[in-house]
């Protein structure tokens, strides 16, 4: 496979380049040259095939030759080892897709699972030692850091909003220790993801660490997403695939890029609905055609608290390179009081548990849904990590999973810093 940075079209690189790299030049992101395209006959051969054995094939097909098939087959295997996606009748037409019966409970860990088993894989050829840098707002941290956990030459360091995740979030990456360093900040996501894109900047930190980022802006990451795409046909039966709508929650947009990326591929969906929180850059630059963040507020949906989401070029890019008119895609944000208001409907008439991001994805979709289609929102994280929030919208007490209630006596083992990239640079290229 053949990718471009979206900042510096002469840069081309190839899969690997790509998965190493984490950015290009100018902080580009990286983007496929070209992807395949499916017919009807094939994507049904592939809804046919069971989750593993699918996704094996679209991303051995999506990669090419570079990486050996059995490679990749094994990569997807260890990488999607927990039980699969599974899909929630709420209403008549309206679906919840759980993606969070993974080892970190939210959607994050089929691309971070999925990135750690490609990299170890290209690691183990050069025997080099390598740091992993990402920024989270909630859910990535656990991910990334339970995703190469221990693993041999690569150094995790996650940085996250000092006061902005939930404790279950905090304690499911801040007790691990070993190979994983993480860093609360004295300030907001998008504060730390500035310490971040500064840090591959700097060629000292560069040349000493053999940087890369584990965010959704990593190839390797979004290709993983891709597969529960195609997950969600094979579990909804045929009569519902022909009008389905996927209403996603918004924060980085890569969940919403992967979607779209599917449909490029010959994924039938009618159509996505964008959902964001109060933190809503987006839904305004669609409104107005001004690109105006404001800055980041915090939420009860905090995996959502992004102002400046990396991925809103290769969404554009998408629409740009399929001549799709961007104008069709469906928006909306969600208040605060929308968003409780919703958790509680969602309980109350049909006695579904939900947690923030869902909320809002399906206060969205509820609106902008037509009487004659289906809808899907996702289920993007487990509401016991959002216990607290939950408990108190609902007036009922959720009963940690074990894997939970095995971690709440554990010690916080995370730096603090206020956003000065210097802290960072000293924490970095400390032995």
């Amino acid at each position: 496979m053949k990718l471009y940075n979206l900042k510096d079209k002469k840069e081309k690189v190839n899969f690997s380049q790509a998965v190493k790299f984490g950015l290009g030049k100018k902080q580009g992101l990286f983007f496929p040259k070209k992807l395949p395209v499916f017919s009807k006959k094939k994507i049904q051969t592939l809804l046919n095939k069971k989750f593993v054995s699918r996704s094996q094939e679209i991303l051995s097909i999506l990669i090419g030759s570079e990486i050996k098939k059995n490679k990749i087959k094994d990569s997807v295997k260890s990488a999607f080892n927990f039980s699969g996606p599974k899909i929630v009748n709420i209403t008549n037409n309206i679906y919840c897709m759980e993606l969070f019966h993974g080892p970190t409970l939210a959607f994050k860990d089929y691309g971070a699972k999925f990135m750690a088993q490609i990299l170890s894989c290209l690691n183990k050829k050069e025997n080099q030692s390598i740091t992993i840098l990402t920024a989270t707002s909630g859910d990535t941290g656990a991910a990334v850091a339970h995703a190469f956990y221990k693993m041999k030459n690569i150094k995790v360091v996650i940085l996250y909003p000092k006061g902005k995740i939930s404790d279950i979030q905090k304690k499911l990456f801040c007790t691990l220790g070993n190979n994983v360093t993480t860093i609360s900040v004295n300030g907001s996501f998008d504060e730390c993801q500035k310490l971040v894109k500064k840090a591959f900047y700097d060629n000292e930190i560069k040349e000493k660490t053999r940087l890369n980022s584990a965010n959704s802006i990593n190839v390797s990451r979004l290709f993983a997403q891709i597969c529960y795409f195609f997950e969600i046909f094979h579990l909804l039966p045929q009569n519902l695939q022909n009008n389905l709508v996927i209403s996603i929650p918004c924060g980085n947009f890569g969940n919403l890029t992967a979607g779209l990326l599917s449909k490029s591929m010959g994924l039938p969906i009618k159509k996505f609905i964008l959902a964001t929180n109060s933190n809503n850059t987006v839904p305004r630059y669609l409104d107005t055609g001004i690109w105006n963040p404001y800055k980041t507020i915090s939420t009860i949906s905090n995996a959502m608290d992004i102002s400046r989401p990396n991925n809103w070029p290769r969404v554009e890019e998408i629409f740009r390179k399929k001549k799709w008119n961007i104008k069709e895609l469906k928006y909306g944000y969600v208040s605060e009081k929308k968003t409780q208001k919703n958790i509680k409907n969602l309980y109350t008439k049909y006695k579904y548990i939900s947690e923030p991001h869902a909320s809002v994805a399906y206060t969205v979709l509820k609106k902008k849904i037509n009487p004659d289609e289906y809808g899907i929102f996702l289920g993007t994280a487990h509401p016991i990590k959002f216990k607290d929030t939950v408990e108190k919208i609902l007036n009922i007490k959720l009963k940690p999973k074990k894997n939970i209630s095995d971690i709440l006596h554990l010690k916080d083992l995370s730096y603090n810093i206020e956003p000065k990239f210097n802290a960072l640079k000293k924490i970095l290229l400390k032995k």
